[in-house]
């Protein structure tokens, strides 16, 4: 039988992945609660599969839901972008947009954008930087990039720049499918710390995970550091600890194929919020406002 998808379906589905809560999703797409079960269960039953787990506290994708939520995610990019083009696209606008990014970012988050705003304006070069985030911000200050795309809770100083949030990313813990944790209902940072745990420590990853553990005043029981998220990925798949990161990083296997699981964390941790900044004041070129805005629209800002 014949299954009529439709982007408000996915739209629905996306929302209900990003915040983890039906209710929450209902909010933020103003329809009911119901509206948004619908459009899952019926996603659900026309695939064969499930795609949320159902939590105490919310839900969690499983690993169909999140292969799904990627392709879904394409899709309304690409409607996206097709609405847009014909207000801001200029086929022929060439020159050069300086951008620095840092590692995270520039590995998770902008190779895709940079590829879609690259088909809307193909005569623009990018000079593409890989740097840290301070190093960013002098960049910046200094006229040396037009644009940085940061982890914005890393800014030092952020009064010094203009600035625009393109993405909240929530954080869950990860853990293997055979984890103690793995099999709660509920998980709390409290349960977290009794078990080891595996902490990055690229783009300041430990500052910011330290600062919300001792808010709760509370220590994780740290196994290990790496600056390396795929040996991360595999320490936390082989079942040496735990760790939590956020959503925008999360794919459900190591290199090796072995599965990793995302729960909610009860404890109100601030999401990851990646955004642009620019020097405070200054008037654009044409190439750099180009991707200004294009990034704005492509994040829903």
């Amino acid at each position: 039988m014949a299954f009529d998808l439709t982007l408000r379906q996915l739209r629905y589905f996306v929302a209900a992945a990003q915040t983890g809560q039906f209710s929450m999703a209902a909010a933020n797409e103003h329809v009911s609660q119901s509206a948004i079960t619908n459009a899952v269960l019926a996603l659900e039953s026309a695939l064969g599969t499930k795609l949320f787990e159902r939590m105490p506290q919310g839900v969690a994708l499983t690993p169909d839901g999140q292969d799904f939520h990627h392709h879904a995610r394409r899709v309304l990019d690409a409607a996206r972008d097709a609405m847009h083009k014909p207000r801001f696209r200029s086929h022929d606008m060439s020159g050069v947009a300086r951008i620095a990014a840092s590692y995270t970012v520039l590995g998770y988050f902008l190779p895709e954008l940079l590829a879609r705003f690259r088909a809307t304006y193909p005569f623009i070069d990018f000079d593409l930087r890989d740097m840290e985030r301070a190093d960013i911000e002098t960049a910046v200050a200094n006229g040396d990039v037009d644009i940085g795309v940061v982890l914005l809770s890393n800014l030092q100083r952020p009064e010094r720049f203009d600035s625009q949030v393109l993405m909240r990313s929530r954080r869950q813990l990860w853990v293997a499918p055979t984890h103690p944790l793995a099999r709660q209902h509920a998980v709390s940072l409290k349960d977290i710390a009794a078990h080891p745990y595996i902490l990055i420590t690229v783009d300041e990853g430990e500052q910011s995970t330290m600062r919300y553990w001792h808010k709760k005043r509370l220590e994780p029981n740290i196994a290990f550091r790496t600056s390396s998220m795929e040996a991360l990925r595999g320490l936390v798949a082989h079942g040496f600890g735990v760790t939590v990161l956020s959503d925008m990083v999360f794919r459900p296997w190591s290199l090796e194929g072995k599965r990793i699981e995302a729960r909610p964390v009860n404890d109100a941790i601030p999401h990851m919020e990646a955004g642009m900044i620019w020097r405070k004041g200054a008037v654009l070129d044409a190439p750099a406002t180009a991707v200004q805005q294009f990034l704005i629209h492509a994040c829903g800002g």
